[in-house]
């Protein structure tokens, strides 16, 4: 009698060839897929406003959020920048308003005349940047006039607010030394 042999659940060496080569082309196809795209978008915003343009918004929606912590305010030590790594600067008073805390506006102004590089940090910026507030009695500004450092590109968004029971105009400018050309 002859026996028959079943090869089930086996392999040849042929087919962990195959295996392996679709792998490697599935791997060099999206390498050089994704290094094209990381390309393109290293061009796109590396000579342009575009980038200039996406943080002056970000800066300006973010500055008037409560921050994080919320009580951010009570957390960070003036004269101590190690103490500013864990918050994240926002200077409305509550969740979904508008209305400007004044002891997280000044705590604000404080930082920002005590190490204005580390609050660039912390308002997740790469430019320089000036706020003004203006309204009722208030007149304040926030971080390096773009005039006297002769900036070539400036972006600027408004927005309205409150101190108290007063309205006033929020200015976020973002501006470099550089010319950018705001597509």
């Amino acid at each position: 009698m002859a026996r028959t042999i079943n090869y089930k659940g086996q392999f040849w060496s042929f087919d962990i060839i195959f295996a392996i080569v679709i792998f490697g082309v599935a791997i060099t196809v999206l390498t050089y897929t994704w290094f094209n795209i990381s390309t393109q978008l290293a061009i796109s915003y590396g000579g342009s406003g575009s980038l200039l343009q996406l943080q002056a918004q970000a800066l300006s929606t973010n500055l008037l959020s409560t921050g994080s912590p919320s009580d951010w305010q009570s957390l960070v030590a003036i004269n101590n920048v190690s103490s500013w790594s864990s918050v994240s600067i926002g200077i409305a008073s509550a969740q979904k308003s508008t209305a400007i805390s004044p002891s997280k506006l000044y705590a604000f102004i404080d930082m920002a005349n005590t190490n204005y590089s580390s609050t660039k940090q912390l308002l997740g910026i790469g430019y320089d940047y000036y706020i003004t507030i203006t309204g009722g009695s208030y007149n304040i500004t926030i971080g390096q006039n773009p005039s006297a450092h002769q900036a070539l590109t400036v972006y600027v968004v408004t927005s309205g607010s409150s101190i108290g029971s007063t309205p006033v105009i929020v200015r976020t400018m973002l501006w470099t030394n550089k010319a950018l050309s705001i597509d």
